[in-house]
């Protein structure tokens, strides 16, 4: 059987900006992404049937057996046994959502439609990547590590709490840290650094190659995805991977893209001060609307950067490729290819953005090639609207 995982479209707008670069099913929340979730569940590969500008990168794979799966649900058992189950030519539906088909001949009708009766976990709103997170790395944990022996922690220095929920992973280093897993379990991907001082309560997940820094206080339900620094004091959050939040400062229930980079004293407000539920900008409706939720702080899309000592209030959406700078609060929603702050916003040219994006990956010995640029060249086009100053 052939796994493909499907965008919904309507989900896949309300994931903006995460899905402006990737698939919704490549969207990290817990230890993995949803299709490396599926692929580990079903044990098979995936593919992707999403845009067309992403589709050279996120392939599609077609054979004579294939299984279209919503790329916004994680897997369980009782589903995963169910699709397993499902005849050809059928399609699998929960109300108005539709799980999976395989193999569809005819369009969806009575005669071929089977209703899922339980619950299941879909991410359709950007606010669920950080709200499932925590209960995600529990599953993800479980899955990863069943049957395994951790390596061992060979620093006396290192202080432990219910160690038989840390698992490392080969080439992890640490020195002189505390990790507390009584609240969570705590995973350390292959060669991930935990340096001194560093302060971790589960639930928590580091990634290949990824460093807890120096004092770093990480509250739990945290991800943080391969290759990206974290430091500073961090609550309920995830990073995609190859982004750095290394320095002191705080973020609490929010979301970073890939190749982001907070600078220096960045710090993200995850309550009102009236205790009011928060509002986030949504590109379905191209308005604010509201979480229902009292904690909820940054979400940033790809490629986006911010400079010292910004302040990002309750609720910020920042897009794609956007350079933060100066004093004051920026505005709760900056679109994509914003160049300022408070003071106004003006347009990243291009052709800037893509020498920094070409520099970036370069540092992490990735190259910059023609497929990633017609993507941010198409993400740039496609955003033109929002940069309202363009047409004043």
């Amino acid at each position: 059987m052939n796994v493909i995982l499907f965008d919904d479209p309507a989900i896949r707008i309300n994931l903006m900006p995460f899905t402006f670069t990737r698939p919704v099913s490549a969207i990290r929340v817990g230890i993995l992404t949803i299709a490396e979730k599926w692929e580990k569940w079903l044990m098979a590969p995936t593919s992707f049937r999403t845009e067309s500008y992403l589709q050279q990168k996120f392939k599609l794979i077609q054979t004579t057996d294939n299984l279209l799966l919503n790329g916004a649900i994680c897997p369980d058992q009782k589903l995963v046994d169910t699709l397993k189950a499902l005849p050809e030519g059928y399609f699998l539906v929960h109300q108005d959502i539709l799980i999976a088909t395989r193999n569809p001949s005819d369009a969806m009708s009575e005669s071929n439609t089977i209703e899922y009766p339980a619950a299941f976990i879909m991410i359709d709103k950007v606010w669920k990547i950080f709200r499932e997170n925590a209960d995600q790395i529990r599953i993800d944990f479980k899955l990863i590590t069943s049957g395994r022996l951790s390596e061992p922690i060979k620093d006396k220095h290192t202080i432990t709490y219910n160690p038989e929920n840390i698992f490392l992973e080969e080439g992890v280093y640490i020195r002189g840290a505390l990790l507390n897993a009584e609240t969570g379990p705590i995973y350390l991907g292959k060669n991930s650094i935990v340096q001194e001082g560093a302060v971790i309560r589960g639930a928590f997940s580091l990634s290949e190659g990824s460093c807890v820094n120096m004092g770093a206080k990480i509250r739990g339900d945290v991800s943080v995805g391969p290759y990206s620094k974290i430091g500073g004091e961090v609550s309920n959050s995830v990073l995609f991977g190859y982004s750095n939040k290394a320095h002191d400062g705080y973020l609490g229930n929010s979301v970073i893209g890939e190749w982001c980079n907070l600078g220096a004293d960045t710090n993200t407000s995850n309550l009102k001060n009236n205790y009011d539920f928060v509002k986030l900008w949504n590109h379905g409706s191209e308005s604010f609307e509201s979480t229902g939720l009292q904690f909820c702080g940054l979400l940033m899309g790809d490629h986006s950067k911010c400079s010292i000592n910004v302040m990002f209030n309750t609720g910020t959406v920042v897009d794609v490729c956007s350079n933060i700078f100066g004093e004051g609060f920026p505005r709760n929603y900056v679109p994509s290819f914003a160049w300022g702050g408070s003071a106004g916003l003006i347009t990243y040219k291009l052709d800037k953005a893509l020498e920094t994006a070409e520099r970036v990956l370069a540092r992490r010995d990735i190259k910059f090639n023609d497929v990633e640029k017609n993507i941010m060249t198409t993400v740039y086009e496609l955003t033109k609207e929002s940069r309202v100053w363009e047409s004043r």
